[in-house]
């Protein structure tokens, strides 16, 4: 007997992973070099009972597990405005229980940093990043409740398979903290 939904998702996983894993997995499904996507995260029986329309639409049925949550993607980012400002401009409503973004990177190994040249600024220091042989293509989603409760899964673009994702709560820690931000009052 497997342990994994039919849709991939560990049936064993919390609420906040099984949602990270949902929305992996719909970006995977859009392709690479795609912008960042971010996502409420609503309680899904709260959603049935307050919005069955929309939960019908969404396909959401009275089988949801307890604590479901259902991610539901936000408007396009805007172009040309850094992240960490996007991120300090919003406010959600109290029906949202928390929020999610899934967004790419390069990254390096740890054994790179002793090589990166000193004194360059951002954009030279993205173009070298960008030019190393050792880079890697990243899809980082990363989710957090209002609670402080924080999720994340890794996908680098060489491996790229749902049994390759790697998940777990701090794996990418600066995003969660500006994700979680965005619940402050």
């Amino acid at each position: 007997m497997s342990n994994t939904a039919s849709t991939g998702t560990p049936m064993a996983a919390g609420p906040l992973t099984r949602a990270v894993l949902e929305i992996d997995e719909y970006v995977s499904g859009l392709g690479w070099d795609q912008p960042a996507r971010l996502f409420a995260l609503v309680d899904t029986a709260q959603l049935r009972s307050q919005e069955p329309g929309l939960a019908e639409r969404l396909g959401i049925g009275d089988d949801a597990a307890a604590g479901a949550l259902t991610p539901i993607e936000q408007d396009e980012l805007p172009a040309g405005t850094p992240l960490d400002e996007f991120l300090g401009t919003i406010a959600w409503p109290d029906a949202v229980a928390g929020c999610a973004l899934s967004v790419e990177r390069l990254m390096l190994p740890p054994s790179a940093e002793a090589s990166v040249p000193e004194g360059l600024d951002e954009e030279h220091l993205a173009k070298w990043v960008a030019e190393h042989p050792e880079r890697q293509e990243v899809r980082m989603t990363v989710a957090v409740l209002r609670g402080g409760k924080r999720e994340s899964a890794l996908r680098l673009r060489e491996k790229d398979s749902a049994t390759e994702v790697l998940t777990g709560s701090d794996l990418v820690p600066g995003l969660a903290e500006a994700l979680t931000a965005t619940f402050a009052e």
